[in-house]
Protein backbone atom coordinates (compact mmCIF):
# COMPACT_ATOMS: atom_id res chain seq x y z
CA UNK A 1 0.00 0.00 0.00
CA UNK A 2 1.37 3.46 -0.65
CA UNK A 3 1.78 5.59 1.61
CA UNK A 4 1.47 8.85 -0.33
CA UNK A 5 -1.15 11.27 0.68
CA UNK A 6 -4.10 11.98 -1.41
CA UNK A 7 -4.25 15.68 -3.01
CA UNK A 8 -5.88 18.67 -1.04
CA UNK A 9 -8.97 19.29 -3.12
CA UNK A 10 -9.82 22.73 -3.69
CA UNK A 11 -13.60 23.65 -2.44
CA UNK A 12 -15.77 26.86 -3.11
CA UNK A 13 -17.33 27.88 0.46
CA UNK A 14 -18.63 31.68 -0.45
CA UNK A 15 -19.23 33.19 -2.75
CA UNK A 16 -19.67 37.58 -2.73
CA UNK A 17 -21.15 39.61 -5.59
CA UNK A 18 -21.54 43.26 -6.54
CA UNK A 19 -22.37 43.11 -10.40
CA UNK A 20 -24.90 44.85 -12.68
CA UNK A 21 -27.85 42.49 -11.30
CA UNK A 22 -27.47 44.07 -7.81
CA UNK A 23 -25.29 43.36 -4.68
CA UNK A 24 -25.13 39.93 -3.01
CA UNK A 25 -25.23 36.55 -4.70
CA UNK A 26 -28.99 36.00 -3.64
CA UNK A 27 -30.02 39.31 -5.45
CA UNK A 28 -28.00 38.26 -8.46
CA UNK A 29 -29.07 34.76 -8.70
CA UNK A 30 -32.99 36.29 -8.57
CA UNK A 31 -32.17 38.30 -11.55
CA UNK A 32 -30.16 35.86 -13.64
CA UNK A 33 -32.61 32.94 -13.12
CA UNK A 34 -35.11 35.22 -13.96
CA UNK A 35 -33.82 36.02 -17.34
CA UNK A 36 -33.00 40.11 -16.09
CA UNK A 37 -31.61 42.00 -18.18
CA UNK A 38 -29.32 44.39 -16.12
CA UNK A 39 -27.87 46.23 -19.35
CA UNK A 40 -28.62 49.85 -20.39
CA UNK A 41 -27.57 53.23 -21.24
CA UNK A 42 -24.30 54.14 -20.38
CA UNK A 43 -24.82 57.22 -17.64
CA UNK A 44 -21.12 57.25 -15.93
CA UNK A 45 -20.48 61.16 -15.17
CA UNK A 46 -18.38 62.48 -18.20
CA UNK A 47 -19.21 60.19 -20.70
CA UNK A 48 -22.15 61.54 -22.71
CA UNK A 49 -20.30 62.41 -25.45
CA UNK A 50 -19.03 59.14 -25.82
CA UNK A 51 -19.79 56.54 -28.63
CA UNK A 52 -20.49 53.49 -26.62
CA UNK A 53 -23.96 53.77 -25.84
CA UNK A 54 -24.94 50.83 -24.10
CA UNK A 55 -23.24 48.66 -20.81
CA UNK A 56 -23.75 46.76 -17.68
CA UNK A 57 -24.01 49.41 -14.87
CA UNK A 58 -23.31 48.52 -11.10
CA UNK A 59 -26.56 50.29 -9.37
CA UNK A 60 -27.49 51.12 -5.82
CA UNK A 61 -23.59 50.88 -4.76
CA UNK A 62 -22.77 52.49 -1.81
CA UNK A 63 -19.69 52.41 -0.96
CA UNK A 64 -19.12 54.56 2.04
CA UNK A 65 -21.47 51.64 4.14
CA UNK A 66 -19.27 48.89 3.12
CA UNK A 67 -15.54 49.81 3.09
CA UNK A 68 -13.61 52.44 5.76
CA UNK A 69 -12.98 55.92 4.99
CA UNK A 70 -9.37 55.32 5.10
CA UNK A 71 -9.20 52.40 2.28
CA UNK A 72 -12.05 54.55 0.07
CA UNK A 73 -9.73 57.61 -0.20
CA UNK A 74 -6.88 55.26 -1.40
CA UNK A 75 -8.53 53.13 -3.99
CA UNK A 76 -10.44 52.76 -7.17
CA UNK A 77 -13.97 51.93 -7.61
CA UNK A 78 -12.37 48.44 -9.08
CA UNK A 79 -11.23 48.20 -5.60
CA UNK A 80 -14.04 49.17 -3.81
CA UNK A 81 -15.79 46.37 -5.35
CA UNK A 82 -14.00 44.05 -5.02
CA UNK A 83 -13.45 45.11 -0.84
CA UNK A 84 -17.16 44.44 -0.92
CA UNK A 85 -16.88 41.13 -3.12
CA UNK A 86 -14.46 39.90 -0.34
CA UNK A 87 -16.48 40.61 2.89
CA UNK A 88 -19.68 39.66 0.86
CA UNK A 89 -17.65 36.29 0.29
CA UNK A 90 -16.02 35.91 3.74
CA UNK A 91 -19.47 35.98 5.57
CA UNK A 92 -21.06 34.00 3.38
CA UNK A 93 -18.38 31.36 4.34
CA UNK A 94 -19.00 32.23 7.45
CA UNK A 95 -15.70 32.64 7.71
CA UNK A 96 -14.02 35.04 10.70
CA UNK A 97 -11.18 35.99 12.78
CA UNK A 98 -11.32 33.23 14.84
CA UNK A 99 -11.19 30.74 11.85
CA UNK A 100 -7.77 32.11 10.54
CA UNK A 101 -5.04 29.86 12.16
CA UNK A 102 -2.14 31.93 11.24
CA UNK A 103 -2.50 35.37 8.92
CA UNK A 104 0.09 32.77 6.76
CA UNK A 105 -2.87 30.31 6.01
CA UNK A 106 -4.74 32.51 4.07
CA UNK A 107 -3.98 33.48 0.62
CA UNK A 108 -5.88 36.22 -2.29
CA UNK A 109 -5.29 36.10 -5.98
CA UNK A 110 -7.38 38.56 -8.33
CA UNK A 111 -7.55 39.33 -11.56
CA UNK A 112 -8.00 42.60 -13.07
CA UNK A 113 -7.82 43.45 -17.08
CA UNK A 114 -8.18 47.48 -16.73
CA UNK A 115 -6.96 48.85 -13.40
CA UNK A 116 -8.29 51.78 -11.29
CA UNK A 117 -9.01 53.97 -14.76
CA UNK A 118 -11.43 56.19 -12.99
CA UNK A 119 -8.78 57.30 -9.94
CA UNK A 120 -5.83 57.57 -12.84
CA UNK A 121 -7.87 59.47 -14.73
CA UNK A 122 -9.17 61.82 -12.04
CA UNK A 123 -5.56 62.39 -10.75
CA UNK A 124 -4.01 63.16 -13.92
CA UNK A 125 -6.28 65.76 -14.55
CA UNK A 126 -5.27 67.25 -11.67
CA UNK A 127 -1.78 67.17 -12.64
CA UNK A 128 -2.85 68.99 -15.39
CA UNK A 129 -5.12 71.52 -14.23
CA UNK A 130 -3.86 72.69 -11.17
CA UNK A 131 0.02 71.31 -10.98
CA UNK A 132 1.61 68.39 -9.11
CA UNK A 133 0.96 69.14 -5.99
CA UNK A 134 -2.55 68.49 -6.30
CA UNK A 135 -1.97 64.94 -7.03
CA UNK A 136 -2.52 62.52 -4.43
CA UNK A 137 -0.33 60.30 -2.65
CA UNK A 138 -2.36 57.22 -4.00
CA UNK A 139 -1.98 57.86 -7.32
CA UNK A 140 0.98 55.07 -7.27
CA UNK A 141 -0.90 52.44 -6.14
CA UNK A 142 -4.95 53.12 -6.79
CA UNK A 143 -4.88 52.52 -10.88
CA UNK A 144 -2.10 49.38 -10.44
CA UNK A 145 -3.73 46.23 -11.13
CA UNK A 146 -2.60 44.72 -8.37
CA UNK A 147 -4.17 46.97 -5.95
CA UNK A 148 -7.15 44.99 -5.21
CA UNK A 149 -5.46 42.18 -4.08
CA UNK A 150 -3.14 44.38 -1.70
CA UNK A 151 -6.19 45.71 -0.04
CA UNK A 152 -8.20 42.71 0.41
CA UNK A 153 -4.96 41.14 2.24
CA UNK A 154 -3.95 44.83 4.23
CA UNK A 155 -7.39 44.67 5.30
CA UNK A 156 -8.22 41.40 6.57
CA UNK A 157 -4.58 40.77 7.61
CA UNK A 158 -4.22 37.82 5.09
CA UNK A 159 -0.39 37.12 4.33
CA UNK A 160 -0.39 33.75 3.18
CA UNK A 161 0.44 33.28 -1.12
CA UNK A 162 -0.42 36.47 -3.09
CA UNK A 163 -0.62 37.57 -6.57
CA UNK A 164 -2.40 39.14 -9.42
CA UNK A 165 -3.31 37.25 -12.74
CA UNK A 166 -3.02 39.51 -16.03
CA UNK A 167 -4.60 37.17 -18.15
CA UNK A 168 -6.26 39.44 -20.31
CA UNK A 169 -10.82 38.27 -19.94
CA UNK A 170 -9.32 35.05 -19.40
CA UNK A 171 -7.52 35.70 -16.36
CA UNK A 172 -10.89 35.47 -14.26
CA UNK A 173 -10.64 31.57 -14.38
CA UNK A 174 -6.73 31.69 -14.04
CA UNK A 175 -6.84 33.61 -10.85
CA UNK A 176 -9.43 30.64 -9.63
CA UNK A 177 -7.10 28.31 -10.93
CA UNK A 178 -4.15 29.57 -8.97
CA UNK A 179 -5.86 29.48 -5.82
CA UNK A 180 -6.76 25.65 -6.12
CA UNK A 181 -3.37 25.04 -6.77
CA UNK A 182 -2.08 27.37 -3.68
CA UNK A 183 -4.59 24.89 -1.73
CA UNK A 184 -3.08 21.73 -3.48
CA UNK A 185 0.11 23.17 -2.28
CA UNK A 186 -0.57 23.72 1.28
CA UNK A 187 -2.32 26.77 1.44
CA UNK A 188 -5.49 26.54 3.79
CA UNK A 189 -7.61 29.43 2.56
CA UNK A 190 -7.70 31.66 -0.52
CA UNK A 191 -9.84 35.06 -1.30
CA UNK A 192 -9.82 34.96 -4.97
CA UNK A 193 -11.63 36.85 -7.92
CA UNK A 194 -11.88 39.70 -10.36
CA UNK A 195 -13.95 42.91 -10.66
CA UNK A 196 -13.55 45.91 -12.85
CA UNK A 197 -14.48 49.05 -13.54
CA UNK A 198 -14.18 50.37 -16.93
CA UNK A 199 -16.75 53.00 -17.60
CA UNK A 200 -14.76 56.01 -16.70
CA UNK A 201 -14.02 58.49 -19.68
CA UNK A 202 -10.85 57.34 -19.66
CA UNK A 203 -11.28 53.54 -19.68
CA UNK A 204 -13.75 53.63 -22.59
CA UNK A 205 -11.67 55.51 -24.81
CA UNK A 206 -9.28 53.20 -24.56
CA UNK A 207 -11.84 50.30 -25.31
CA UNK A 208 -13.13 51.94 -28.30
CA UNK A 209 -10.26 50.32 -30.21
CA UNK A 210 -11.32 47.25 -29.72
CA UNK A 211 -13.71 46.30 -32.66
CA UNK A 212 -15.16 43.73 -30.98
CA UNK A 213 -16.97 46.10 -28.79
CA UNK A 214 -20.59 46.77 -29.61
CA UNK A 215 -21.54 50.28 -30.78
CA UNK A 216 -25.08 49.49 -30.79
CA UNK A 217 -27.68 52.29 -29.23
CA UNK A 218 -30.59 49.79 -28.05
CA UNK A 219 -29.72 47.40 -24.86
CA UNK A 220 -32.29 44.37 -26.65
CA UNK A 221 -29.76 43.97 -29.58
CA UNK A 222 -26.74 45.17 -28.46
CA UNK A 223 -25.02 41.92 -27.29
CA UNK A 224 -26.71 38.58 -29.00
CA UNK A 225 -23.79 36.25 -29.58
CA UNK A 226 -24.65 32.95 -31.42
CA UNK A 227 -26.95 34.62 -33.57
CA UNK A 228 -27.23 36.33 -37.07
CA UNK A 229 -27.70 39.52 -35.52
CA UNK A 230 -23.87 39.38 -33.75
CA UNK A 231 -22.51 42.89 -33.15
CA UNK A 232 -20.07 42.67 -30.24
CA UNK A 233 -20.08 42.67 -26.42
CA UNK A 234 -21.37 44.85 -24.29
CA UNK A 235 -18.51 45.83 -21.40
CA UNK A 236 -19.96 45.85 -17.62
CA UNK A 237 -18.66 46.62 -14.55
CA UNK A 238 -18.58 44.64 -11.09
CA UNK A 239 -17.51 41.42 -10.60
CA UNK A 240 -17.61 38.44 -7.94
CA UNK A 241 -15.24 37.09 -5.24
CA UNK A 242 -14.72 33.06 -3.76
CA UNK A 243 -13.50 31.79 -0.98
CA UNK A 244 -11.39 28.81 -2.10
CA UNK A 245 -10.33 26.53 0.76
CA UNK A 246 -8.90 23.13 1.26
CA UNK A 247 -11.81 20.37 1.68
CA UNK A 248 -10.70 19.32 4.68
CA UNK A 249 -10.33 22.87 6.59
CA UNK A 250 -13.50 23.74 5.21
CA UNK A 251 -15.24 20.25 7.07
CA UNK A 252 -13.04 20.80 9.96
CA UNK A 253 -14.80 24.30 10.63
CA UNK A 254 -18.40 22.85 9.88
CA UNK A 255 -18.72 24.74 6.30
CA UNK A 256 -20.60 23.91 3.41
CA UNK A 257 -18.23 22.51 0.32
CA UNK A 258 -20.27 24.12 -2.30
CA UNK A 259 -18.41 23.06 -5.30
CA UNK A 260 -15.19 21.61 -6.22
CA UNK A 261 -12.42 23.14 -8.65
CA UNK A 262 -11.80 20.25 -10.29
CA UNK A 263 -9.84 20.83 -13.28
CA UNK A 264 -8.35 24.09 -15.20
CA UNK A 265 -6.16 24.32 -18.67
CA UNK A 266 -5.18 27.64 -20.70
CA UNK A 267 -3.66 28.41 -24.28
CA UNK A 268 -2.85 31.51 -26.10
CA UNK A 269 -3.77 31.86 -29.66
CA UNK A 270 -3.16 35.50 -30.43
CA UNK A 271 -5.12 38.68 -30.41
CA UNK A 272 -8.44 38.86 -32.11
CA UNK A 273 -6.92 35.60 -33.97
CA UNK A 274 -11.13 34.12 -33.35
CA UNK A 275 -10.20 31.56 -36.29
CA UNK A 276 -7.32 30.34 -34.36
CA UNK A 277 -9.13 30.41 -31.16
CA UNK A 278 -11.04 27.48 -32.06
CA UNK A 279 -7.99 24.73 -31.51
CA UNK A 280 -6.71 26.80 -28.53
CA UNK A 281 -10.05 26.74 -26.50
CA UNK A 282 -10.75 23.01 -27.64
CA UNK A 283 -7.67 22.42 -26.30
CA UNK A 284 -7.95 24.05 -23.26
CA UNK A 285 -11.23 22.45 -22.61
CA UNK A 286 -9.76 18.80 -23.12
CA UNK A 287 -6.97 20.02 -20.58
CA UNK A 288 -9.56 21.05 -17.80
CA UNK A 289 -11.58 17.63 -18.54
CA UNK A 290 -8.20 15.66 -18.22
CA UNK A 291 -7.39 17.48 -14.78
CA UNK A 292 -10.83 16.79 -13.73
CA UNK A 293 -11.14 13.48 -14.61
CA UNK A 294 -13.86 14.13 -16.77
CA UNK A 295 -15.62 12.14 -19.70
CA UNK A 296 -17.22 14.66 -22.35
CA UNK A 297 -20.49 13.38 -21.55
CA UNK A 298 -20.12 13.78 -18.27
CA UNK A 299 -20.53 17.78 -18.48
CA UNK A 300 -23.95 18.87 -17.48
CA UNK A 301 -23.82 22.43 -18.56
CA UNK A 302 -21.49 24.99 -20.36
CA UNK A 303 -21.05 28.77 -19.57
CA UNK A 304 -20.11 30.07 -22.99
CA UNK A 305 -17.61 32.98 -23.52
CA UNK A 306 -19.92 34.47 -26.06
CA UNK A 307 -18.25 36.94 -27.18
CA UNK A 308 -20.75 38.25 -29.71
CA UNK A 309 -18.37 38.29 -32.54
CA UNK A 310 -19.60 36.08 -35.69
CA UNK A 311 -16.27 34.48 -35.86
CA UNK A 312 -15.76 33.99 -32.70
CA UNK A 313 -19.06 32.29 -31.99
CA UNK A 314 -18.00 30.02 -34.92
CA UNK A 315 -14.86 29.62 -33.23
CA UNK A 316 -16.51 28.76 -29.99
CA UNK A 317 -19.09 26.22 -31.50
CA UNK A 318 -16.80 24.08 -33.23
CA UNK A 319 -14.38 24.35 -30.52
CA UNK A 320 -17.08 22.67 -28.24
CA UNK A 321 -17.87 19.96 -30.90
CA UNK A 322 -14.32 19.14 -31.20
CA UNK A 323 -13.25 18.85 -27.68
CA UNK A 324 -16.89 17.30 -26.40
CA UNK A 325 -17.91 15.38 -29.96
CA UNK A 326 -21.23 14.11 -30.38
CA UNK A 327 -22.26 15.56 -26.97
CA UNK A 328 -21.55 19.28 -27.96
CA UNK A 329 -25.15 19.12 -29.33
CA UNK A 330 -26.93 17.46 -26.50
CA UNK A 331 -25.35 19.85 -23.72
CA UNK A 332 -27.09 22.60 -22.06
CA UNK A 333 -25.54 25.62 -23.20
CA UNK A 334 -25.90 29.56 -21.42
CA UNK A 335 -24.47 32.91 -21.29
CA UNK A 336 -26.04 34.42 -18.53
CA UNK A 337 -23.20 37.30 -19.29
CA UNK A 338 -25.42 38.68 -21.88
CA UNK A 339 -28.02 40.24 -19.29
CA UNK A 340 -25.21 41.74 -17.41
CA UNK A 341 -22.30 42.55 -20.08
CA UNK A 342 -19.04 41.41 -20.14
CA UNK A 343 -16.93 42.56 -17.29
CA UNK A 344 -13.54 41.81 -18.91
CA UNK A 345 -11.82 39.56 -16.63
CA UNK A 346 -15.00 39.62 -13.90
CA UNK A 347 -16.63 38.06 -16.83
CA UNK A 348 -15.95 34.71 -16.24
CA UNK A 349 -15.53 34.36 -12.28
CA UNK A 350 -19.37 35.55 -12.37
CA UNK A 351 -19.76 32.26 -14.39
CA UNK A 352 -18.23 30.36 -11.92
CA UNK A 353 -20.41 32.29 -8.89
CA UNK A 354 -23.46 31.39 -11.26
CA UNK A 355 -22.68 27.65 -11.94
CA UNK A 356 -22.01 27.27 -8.42
CA UNK A 357 -25.46 28.28 -7.89
CA UNK A 358 -26.73 26.69 -10.86
CA UNK A 359 -25.42 23.41 -9.52
CA UNK A 360 -27.12 24.26 -6.17
CA UNK A 361 -30.62 25.08 -7.25
CA UNK A 362 -31.18 22.47 -9.99
CA UNK A 363 -32.04 25.59 -13.04
CA UNK A 364 -30.01 26.72 -15.65
CA UNK A 365 -30.32 30.06 -16.42
CA UNK A 366 -31.14 31.70 -19.62
CA UNK A 367 -29.60 33.59 -22.28
CA UNK A 368 -31.39 37.14 -22.33
CA UNK A 369 -31.94 38.74 -25.45
CA UNK A 370 -30.88 35.70 -27.70
CA UNK A 371 -33.41 33.51 -29.01
CA UNK A 372 -32.44 32.69 -32.87
CA UNK A 373 -29.67 31.09 -32.67
CA UNK A 374 -27.79 30.15 -35.85
CA UNK A 375 -24.97 27.49 -34.33
CA UNK A 376 -25.28 23.53 -33.96
CA UNK A 377 -25.80 24.26 -29.83
CA UNK A 378 -28.74 23.77 -27.15
CA UNK A 379 -28.33 27.38 -26.22
CA UNK A 380 -30.94 27.55 -23.00
CA UNK A 381 -33.11 31.25 -24.41
CA UNK A 382 -36.12 32.47 -23.02
CA UNK A 383 -36.17 30.89 -19.54
CA UNK A 384 -34.45 28.97 -17.22
CA UNK A 385 -33.97 24.99 -17.67
CA UNK A 386 -35.17 23.01 -14.80
CA UNK A 387 -32.06 20.43 -14.65
CA UNK A 388 -29.47 18.32 -11.83
CA UNK A 389 -26.28 19.57 -13.10
CA UNK A 390 -23.22 18.39 -11.55
CA UNK A 391 -20.46 18.98 -13.41
CA UNK A 392 -19.75 22.70 -15.03
CA UNK A 393 -17.60 23.78 -17.50
CA UNK A 394 -16.62 27.61 -17.95
CA UNK A 395 -15.12 28.98 -20.65
CA UNK A 396 -13.61 32.17 -21.46
CA UNK A 397 -11.25 34.17 -24.22
CA UNK A 398 -9.77 37.04 -23.94
CA UNK A 399 -9.31 39.69 -26.77
CA UNK A 400 -5.74 39.64 -26.74
CA UNK A 401 -5.96 35.90 -27.44
CA UNK A 402 -6.36 33.74 -24.04
CA UNK A 403 -7.67 31.15 -23.78
CA UNK A 404 -9.09 29.09 -20.79
CA UNK A 405 -11.71 26.33 -19.26
CA UNK A 406 -12.34 25.68 -16.05
CA UNK A 407 -14.44 22.41 -14.45
CA UNK A 408 -16.57 22.51 -11.10
CA UNK A 409 -18.16 19.92 -9.62
CA UNK A 410 -20.88 20.34 -7.45
CA UNK A 411 -19.88 19.45 -3.34
CA UNK A 412 -17.54 17.72 -2.36
CA UNK A 413 -16.91 15.69 -5.79
CA UNK A 414 -13.43 13.96 -5.89
CA UNK A 415 -11.22 13.88 -7.78
CA UNK A 416 -8.18 11.94 -9.05
CA UNK A 417 -4.43 11.68 -8.06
Amino acid sequence: MSGRQPPRRAVVTGLGVVAPHGIGAEAFWKATADGTSSLGPVTREGCAHLPLRVAGEVRGFDADEMIEGRYLVQTDRYTHFALAAAELALADARFGRADVESPYSVGVVTAAGSGGGEFGQRELQNLWGQGSRYVGPYQSIAWFYAASTGQISIRNDFKGPCGVVAGDEAGGLDALARAALSVRQGTDTVVCGATEAPLAPYSIVCQLGYPELSRATEPDHAYRPFTSAACGFVPAEGGAVLVVEAEETARERGAEARATVAGHAATFTGASRWEESRAGLARAIEGALAEAGCRPEDVDVVFADALGVPEADRAEALALADALGPHARRVPVTAPKTGTGRAYCAAPVLDVATAVLAMEHGLIPPTPHVFDVCHDLDLVAGRARPAEPRTALVLSRGLMGFNSALVLRRGAAPSPE
